[in-house]
């Protein structure tokens, strides 16, 4: 299970920036834009810190 999170948070990533390219080719308020950015990164983060080996 270890790793199984931090994989779905990557894909996860990859969907939002999908996301991010489609809302910004189709003129979607830059609002939604940046918000699914950030989601994005944030989700990308979040894989790449739980991968990172760290006490316990």
């Amino acid at each position: 299970m270890g790793s199984v999170l931090p994989t779905l948070l990557l894909i996860l990533a990859g969907v939002l920036v999908g996301g991010v390219w489609s809302l910004h080719r189709q003129g979607a308020p830059r609002s939604a834009v940046v918000i699914t950015a950030l989601l994005a990164v944030l989700a990308t983060v979040g894989g790449v810190l739980w991968l990172l080996p760290g006490e316990g």
